[in-house]
């Protein structure tokens, strides 16, 4: 490397480990800088022989330029950091320029990262309760349970900021626990406040992630939930996405076969996105499937796309003929929960009924829907 910057205002430094920092002032070119670069690379994976051997190494390298002075050298530093791990991250060997909005996502994603352990001690987390609708009478039968964060900066942020991180560090695991033991909490009591009036008792959904699966606590985790909020098992429905089931084997199955045996209704989540066997769902321990929304997207005006009318009453058929219930997601219009209704779908839930919102809200829709 140091063979690569020898002209005045460049040098090589190591800053640590296999990191190295090169510092340039004479390039005026995005080509130039590209030029230094790639000298940098092919000194890289020239093989050198060291005790008779041969060996080759790898690099990836961030590039950060700018006038000098702009920045500090810890911002310098810090953002060439990260876009060399976004060169590592698309497969190494190679050299990527800083990207500021970019950057300024890294740098988002590593504090929300490094803030959710404290979060959950903190009880910085809330659910909002999304109604289930019975398609055939209109009558609320349940919610889906739905994880916020407020953050005491960024505000309100929604699952997919937040919990594809909670699965790489593993928080997912107790935060899962805490959602469904909020929810279970919650279902209990809205069948204690309008027992008397429901038609059936309201049901709560909970979303299972595939690091909770494979958790060998779940099935004795649900299970002390239930006893200690005393709601039932059949009032309880795990939702686990058609993608992290394609392809288990028995033992990945076998916590949901045990809870499924229980009574905990498991519902298929946006099924018809992850490319499984039909013939799998024989297989598979669950009774209800959720129909992801991109197959709805045509019915949302009248008339609506006879494609999609023939996949989903394809599907609908399917399910029926092997006693599973079909939930559908997103549904956002009445024609399009009509032509659902139609098709013979079970229950559904969208912006066209209430957008999630607090437990209270919930619990006034159900009572409204009880009394007419």
């Amino acid at each position: 490397m140091q063979s690569c910057a020898t002209a005045p205002g460049e040098m090589v430094a190591r800053l640590g480990g296999d990191e190295f920092v090169a510092l340039t002032t004479g390039p005026d070119t995005e080509r130039e800088v590209d030029e230094l670069a790639g000298r940098i690379m092919n000194a890289l994976v020239t093989p050198i022989s060291i005790d008779g051997r041969e060996l080759a190494v790898r690099g990836s390298i961030g590039i950060v330029e700018g006038p000098a002075g702009e920045r500090g050298p810890a911002e310098v530093l810090r953002s060439a950091d990260i876009t060399m791990y976004r060169a590592k991250s698309a497969g190494g060997n190679r050299f990527e320029l800083a990207d500021p909005e970019a950057d300024a996502r890294a740098i988002t994603r590593h504090g929300l990262t490094t803030a959710l352990p404290a979060a959950l001690d903190r009880n910085e987390f809330f659910i909002e309760y999304q109604p289930l609708v019975h398609l055939g009478d209109g009558s609320v039968r349940g919610a889906e349970a739905l994880v916020r964060w407020l953050h005491p900066q960024h505000g309100v942020l929604g699952p997919d900021r937040f919990i594809p991180l909670a699965e790489h560090t593993g928080l997912i695991v107790p935060l899962g626990r805490w959602v469904l033991e909020q929810s279970v909490r919650q279902a209990r009591e809205w069948q204690e406040r309008h027992c008397a009036e429901a038609a059936a008792p309201l049901r709560i959904n909970v979303n299972l992630s595939p690091c909770q699966l494979t958790h060998p606590g779940l099935v004795s985790d649900t299970v002390d939930i239930l006893e200690r909020s005393g709601l039932e098992p059949g009032a309880l429905c795990l939702e686990v996405t058609e993608s992290a089931l394609i392809g288990a084997d028995d033992d990945l199955l076998k916590p949901l076969r045990r809870l499924a045996e229980m009574g905990v209704d498991i519902a298929l989540d946006d099924f018809g996105t992850g490319y499984s066997n039909l013939a799998n769902l024989r297989r598979l321990p669950v009774s209800i499937l959720k129909l992801d929304r991109s197959f709805t997207q045509g019915m949302q005006q009248y008339p609506a796309d006879p494609v999609d009318l023939k996949i989903v009453e394809g599907i609908v058929t399917l399910a029926h003929s092997l006693d599973l219930a079909v939930t559908v997601e997103g549904v956002e219009t009445g024609a399009q929960a009509e032509q659902l209704r139609i098709l013979g779908c079970d229950t559904a839930q969208g912006w066209y009924y209430a957008r999630p919102g607090p437990p209270e809200r919930l619990h006034e829709l159900a009572l409204v829907d009880a009394t007419g």
